[in-house]
């Protein structure tokens, strides 16, 4: 199974659930982030949260979505977006016929000053207890519709 985690800037949240997906995963799935605007570099305290609990930081980038529409990348079988609504972020709308699900958190990178870890903290515990739901069923062996209502009962989790 390919995941695709769409957001704006690909800096923080996409690459944050990327990870989770990817770590707990253990192997049984394939994420990976992209944004519709790219910011152009991985936001440190994304790197610095993960590498605090234990995730390698290697190889993550800012990258477009455009990477995911080419001939040879990989095909998606769900994309989820993880936009928040309080600055009236517009999520991407990803093309095709993969599941889609939306687990819109607010955008830590938004956030300066001394309060920024605390919300890619934040971020990062919601992400984490959503892919931990998601993970806990058998996903890759669920019908369209039981996967299309699971991944849409995660986006609640909080």
């Amino acid at each position: 199974m390919n995941i695709l985690v769409l957001c704006t800037g690909n800096s923080a949240r996409s690459i944050l659930l990327e990870a989770l997906l990817n770590d707990l995963g253990a192997g049984g799935l394939r994420a990976y982030s992209a944004g519709s605007q790219p910011a152009g570099r991985v936001h440190p305290h994304s790197l610095k949260t993960l590498a605090q609990r234990g995730h390698g930081v290697d190889g993550y980038h800012s990258k477009s979505w455009d990477v995911f529409g080419a001939a040879d990348a990989p095909v998606m079988d769900v994309v989820i977006t993880v936009c928040g609504s309080a600055a009236a972020e517009t999520c991407p709308i990803w093309p095709g016929t993969p599941l889609r699900a939306h687990w819109g958190v607010e955008d830590p990178a938004a956030i300066t000053g001394d309060a920024a870890p605390a919300a890619f903290e934040q971020a990062y515990a919601v992400l984490r207890k959503r892919a931990l739901t998601f993970l806990a069923q058998d996903v890759e062996t669920m019908s369209p519709d039981k996967l299309r209502a699971h991944l849409a009962a995660c986006g609640e989790v909080m």
